[in-house]
């Protein structure tokens, strides 16, 4: 698996024959993060499938080099995990086990330094992996674990649309069906994140038909 580079800071300046490292300011970076939120948002609902793969692959390089200039902030992880795992299964295939093993790293090192995970957005992406991956020996997949990473999600925000879609999903494929449509229910109640608007309402959508 490959291993992401979280200390490699962004070159500023060379003083003294000596090189300056330092991480972009906070206005440069949480700008590059609202471009980068947007862009995402924007393929995931709305991008025709044949184009997504492609797209995704590039925001998964910018995210990264992000993660590189500011290697503590966890909002800026968080969304490079998410957009990886979102590059991940559009890839498919035993060929996106490595970038779903890079997306659990980011978002694991993440939640080292936030434990909330970004109000739950880490752990339900950890959950979604740990469910969708394969378990050993091929992948890190696992029922168990994904469990608790929904149920840590749910203690953060236990309203969540996306954390409700996701758990119900997983609960269906588990063969729990009636707690798979009490949680699709929460997701179609839920309300949509002023910051995901657009991906909360195809989620909601997704869990009616768990309905």
């Amino acid at each position: 698996m490959r291993t992401i580079p979280f200390s490699r800071l962004f070159m500023a300046a060379a003083l003294g024959g000596a090189l300056v490292l330092s991480p972009l300011s906070a206005s440069a970076f949480e700008s590059e993060l609202f471009s980068l939120k947007n862009r995402w948002e924007h393929t995931v609902t709305e991008m025709p499938a044949n184009q997504r793969e492609s797209t995704l692959r590039a925001l998964a390089g910018e995210a990264e080099r992000l993660a590189q200039q500011n290697p503590n902030e966890a909002e800026v992880l968080i969304w490079q995990g998410i957009v990886l795992a979102s590059y991940a299964r559009e890839r498919g295939g035993l060929g996106a086990l490595g970038t779903a093993g890079d997306a659990r790293t980011v978002l694991e090192r993440a939640v080292e330094i936030d434990p909330t995970g970004g109000n739950g957005s880490a752990y339900v992406t950890l959950g979604a992996l740990y469910d969708r991956a394969p378990g050993r020996p091929l992948g890190f997949g696992n029922s168990a674990t994904a469990e608790r990473m929904f149920q840590r999600a749910l203690e953060i925000r236990p309203d969540g649309i996306d954390v409700n879609y996701y758990y119900a999903a997983f609960l269906k494929e588990e063969g729990n069906t009636q707690a798979a449509r009490e949680h699709a229910q929460r997701a179609v109640n839920g309300t949509a994140r002023e910051s995901r608007q657009r991906s909360d309402e195809a989620l909601r959508r997704d869990a009616e038909a768990l309905l």
